[in-house]
């Protein structure tokens, strides 16, 4: 990679870190959270859950945004509206009467920061490189950002709310103004790709339709492999969470540590699957087949036995098999569409992956254990199934479409 497009992607990286960090964070003080605001177990989890919902919602539109007036245009705003919902939670948790009703105003106005966001950084990666192979080791680089936020999501959440409960709110606008100085000084995207759209919004959605009914097997696969991952890693994160807490009585920092784990193991295997999968389609498509199915198995064990070390080394198997999967799916999402669609249908495989992270800890929390373990273990082995009889990518991206008439 250049030199300088290294800086770029560095200041890039810092979005997805910012956007995890700001819901990661939570998932070790939820808990607390419970006791300070006098809330339900399923109560604290909606925290985690209306970001998502927010995010899902809103998604598509910042994808075509990005895709008509610029991806920076559309970044930097929604960075500014992140940073105001976490005030909003922040001030609230301190003078709120009704502090959980104006924490979860708050995670929605973070929400509709998120949206725009994280998911318009996948296609502006796109648009910085030409190579295949440059785009998929910036892919890994962003997922390995992601990855690394989670990793460090725990510690810190922990952290801050070992010093005051409210602190990790207040982190979020912090976070949000370095990644803004980042991106305003360091990503330059290529003024041809900065073009603003001359298509209506009924012509670009008409040519959307026809892209996602063209590719429609291989894009659903991959929507379907990203919504399960996601909901699988939040899934086992709360879990994770409340077990440590309940059952042996670890909290505080020292649970933020045993919680960075798996995640540890998530994010390095996701660093060196975007540094050596190449830009090869077909072997993307095996390393996630087999990245799910050793997923699936690692939970196996899960039904018959448990303990403190046993839950943490099998959810760290399982973050290797998530790690070489997730670089994969955004490659050929991004590789597999043509540029003038790029952000809007990425986004909209970003909104999947909310999906699964909005459904994931809300389910976990009203399910049994032993359910929450077989739920894992069917849903990774249906990715590793999906992968293979679904996912099939052209090596070169279908060729735009036109909605004027002859």
């Amino acid at each position: 990679m250049e030199s300088k497009k290294k800086l770029d992607l560095l200041a890039l990286s810092s979005i997805p870190l910012v956007m995890t960090l700001g819901n990661s964070m939570l998932i070790p003080v939820l808990p607390q959270l419970e006791k300070e605001l006098n809330i339900t177990g399923f109560q604290s989890s909606l925290i985690i859950t209306v970001y998502s919902i927010i995010a899902i919602l809103c998604i598509p539109i910042a994808g075509y945004l990005s895709d008509r007036f610029g991806r920076k245009k559309i970044l930097i705003p929604s960075l500014v509206i992140a940073g105001i919902g976490g005030l909003i939670c922040g001030f609230a948790s301190i003078y709120g009467s009704n502090a959980y009703i104006f924490v979860i105003v708050g995670r929605v106005v973070q929400g509709i920061g998120a949206a725009g966001a994280f998911p318009v950084v996948i296609p502006t990666v796109g648009d910085l490189y030409e190579d295949d192979d440059q785009i998929t080791k910036g892919l890994g680089i962003i997922e390995t950002s992601n990855t690394f936020g989670k990793v460090l999501s725990p510690i810190l959440g922990a952290l801050f709310a070992a010093w005051i409960w409210f602190i990790p709110f207040f982190s979020i606008p912090v976070f949000s103004l370095l990644s803004i100085l980042l991106i305003v000084v360091f990503v330059k995207v290529p003024a041809k790709k900065e073009e603003v759209a001359k298509q209506t919004i009924k012509e670009f959605v008409h040519e959307v339709g026809i892209v996602l009914r063209k590719e429609k097997k291989w894009i659903f696969g991959i929507f379907i492999i990203g919504i399960i991952s996601m909901f699988t890693l939040f899934g086992f994160l709360y879990y994770l969470s409340t077990r440590l807490e309940q059952a042996y009585g670890i909290n505080g920092v020292m649970k933020g540590l045993y919680l960075a784990v798996p995640l540890l193991f998530l994010c390095l295997t996701s660093y060196i699957t975007g540094k050596v999968i190449g830009k090869s389609k077909d072997k993307m498509k095996w390393v996630i087949v087999f990245g799910s199915l050793m997923s699936s198995v690692a939970f196996i064990p899960l039904i018959f036995t448990e303990g403190k070390w046993i839950i943490l080394s099998i959810f760290s198997i399982a973050g290797i098999g998530m790690g070489a999967a997730l670089p994969c799916l955004d490659a050929l999402i991004t590789e597999g569409i043509e540029k003038e669609h790029r952000g809007t249908i990425t986004s909209i495989y970003s909104s999947m992956r909310f999906t699964g992270v909005a459904l994931g800890p809300p389910l976990v929390a009203l399910i049994e254990p032993l359910s929450t373990f077989i739920i894992f273990i069917i849903l990774s082995l249906s990715s590793s199934v999906v992968g293979m009889f679904f996912i099939k990518v052209p090596e070169t991206p279908p060729q735009a479409v036109s909605t004027k008439k002859a």
